[in-house]
């Protein structure tokens, strides 16, 4: 029986007010059979993301500031309290995007570390946002000690000698359906080259659709196609390769 683990959606999104629990249950129909929805882009967002983790047993959520937002006055206690809710299981997404730069340097760095710290203090790993900021967040990774907490670089773009140095300080990486995309020849190769114990499989949905959807509203039922590409990739079946990635995102989640 396929048993697939979402470990990154967006689930509160607009996108999905019209047909929020249709989502969910395709996704299960399909294999997909435990999800964390992130909660960031204010209070509300992250109270929706743990009212349906709330809602269904199969389904968890993170808290945390992504650094598109880091512009915007943010309650570090609100946060904190989000933080320690039981079916909350990791902080983020936090990091740095130099790619839209909708927030400035500083202030993604200072939300950055703020999280790290956060992460540390309630020993929840934290889920990281990188566009071609790879090396700034590497670096504030080590300055804060994350690795005693480990965490996942999540839509991972770098290339697997990056992924050697996130290993070495206990991080993951999660990969999403842009691995389907036609032009992706580079990232397939980074991904059969990165170790199967270090790759969680993610939708990012709304966004991001494998192939043969993609342009499509991403959803959860969706990241079969995604699974069975990187099954190819690593010489496995479909089952296997679920399997063991999600065992690898239960213990990652602390939910065995």
């Amino acid at each position: 029986m396929l048993d697939l683990f979402d470990t990154h959606t967006h689930l509160d999104a607009d996108d999905f007010d019209a047909d929020r629990d249709l989502v969910i249950s395709r996704a299960r129909q399909a294999g997909v059979r435990r999800l964390v929805t992130i909660g960031i882009g204010g209070s509300a967002a992250t109270r929706a993301a743990i009212a349906l983790a709330e809602k269904y047993d199969f389904i968890w959520a993170s808290a945390g500031v992504h650094p598109h937002d880091a512009k915007v006055p943010v309650d570090l206690t609100e946060l904190r309290q989000f933080a320690a809710h039981p079916r909350v299981v990791a902080i983020g997404e936090t990091g740095l995007d130099y790619f839209r730069d909708w927030a400035p340097k500083d202030l993604q760095e200072q939300w950055f570390r703020a999280q790290v710290k956060l992460a540390l203090e309630i020993k929840k790993p934290i889920i990281i946002h990188s566009r071609e900021a790879g090396q700034d967040c590497l670096r504030i990774l080590e300055e804060e000690g994350a690795s005693a907490i480990g965490g996942v670089f999540h839509c991972f773009s770098e290339d697997a000698a990056f992924a050697a140095k996130l290993r070495e300080i206990n991080f993951l990486i999660s990969v999403p359906g842009s691995v389907t995309f036609k032009k992706a020849e580079a990232l397939r190769a980074t991904i059969k080259a990165v170790p199967l114990e270090q790759i969680m499989l993610e939708t990012d949905a709304p966004y991001l659709a494998p192939e043969p959807n993609r342009g499509q509203r991403c959803e959860s039922a969706l990241m079969v196609d995604t699974a069975r590409c990187l099954a190819a990739l690593k010489g496995l079946s479909l089952e296997e390769l679920g399997t063991i990635t999600t065992a690898t995102a239960m213990k990652f989640f602390k939910l065995i």
